[in-house]
């Protein structure tokens, strides 16, 4: 499978999964703060893939992707968003080949509480669990947005941005990255898209009891698309649940900014024989 990387040439290898929406691009934010630490950086193209590959075959395909690049040595995982889900179906096929896993806005299972209510994007959601072929023709016409009209779909997705999110969404540079996020998504890797959502909207909240590896959940507190409840319900759930980090102000995308040099000075820190971490949980102010 392709992969980009960023950071370190040669340093201690961080796997990290994009969002969905999502793509590769998205990792740049950890470039300069992974330089820094001595990390390098992967993250896998997973919208590129063989389609055909799904379920637990998918999952364990990239396991088995990770445990090439990490070539015997521990890896730490990062995933945001759905790309946090993906993340930890993900590691319950790498068992202790990984140090730990940061789930930053990360999106919990439907099927464990009324998430879907709250969320921003309940419409789509609601759309690939009840009518999936509505919703695969839906992505479709976000793919012609993206193609001719990128700053349209950008404008809808970013319509009912909350807390230091908005802010992002008139930053210019923001708008530029993130544009060239959906568009690498979109056109000509819908299918990998819609696999990853089909998969988030299916009932998976029985695997949490699997995730045994340090797990440290970043979170917005104005986070509308993975609204806080989620954080807090993984944080109960996760067998291996360490720590939690909730922004004040924060919300999807500004939570991501926010959480990325801390994540990588933490990792930039840890030992290889690192260790779990006392139960905490903190509220820090809004800092970008």
């Amino acid at each position: 499978m392709k992969f980009s990387q960023f950071g370190s040439d040669n340093g201690k290898t961080v796997i990290y999964f994009h969002g969905a929406p999502g793509a590769p691009e998205e990792c740049a934010i950890f470039d300069l703060y992974a330089k820094e630490q001595g990390l390098t950086f992967i993250c896998f193209d997973r919208f590129s893939g063989d389609y055909s590959i799904a379920g637990d075959a998918y999952y364990q395909f990239l396991a088995r992707q990770i445990s090439k690049q990490a070539a015997g040595k521990k890896v730490d995982v990062i995933g945001f968003s759905i790309g946090a889900f993906i993340a930890l179906q993900t590691c319950r096929y790498l068992g202790n080949e990984v140090r730990s896993l940061h789930l930053i806005s990360a999106a919990a299972p439907l099927d464990a509480s009324g998430f879907l209510e709250t969320m921003a994007g309940k419409q789509v959601f609601q759309l690939a669990k009840t009518f999936p072929t509505l919703f695969v023709l839906l992505s479709y016409w976000q793919g012609l947005l993206a193609l001719l009209f990128p700053n349209a779909l950008f404008s809808l997705l970013f319509a009912s941005a909350a807390g230091d999110d908005k802010a992002l969404s008139v930053d210019r540079t923001f708008q530029s990255g993130i544009t060239q996020v959906l568009r690498s998504c979109f056109i000509g890797r819908v299918q990998g898209y819609v696999r990853d959502v089909r998969a988030y909207v299916r009932p998976w909240k029985d695997t949490l009891s699997d995730i045994g590896v340090n797990t440290h959940i970043w979170h917005g507190a104005e986070d509308n698309w993975s609204p806080v409840a989620m954080a807090e319900y993984l944080a109960s759930t996760i067998p291996g649940y360490t720590s939690t980090e909730i922004f004040n102000g924060l919300s999807h995308y500004s939570c991501l900014y926010r959480a990325a040099p801390e994540i990588c000075r933490q990792l930039g820190a840890a030992s290889d024989d690192l260790r779990s971490r006392p139960v905490t949980s903190t509220t820090l102010s809004s800092l970008r």
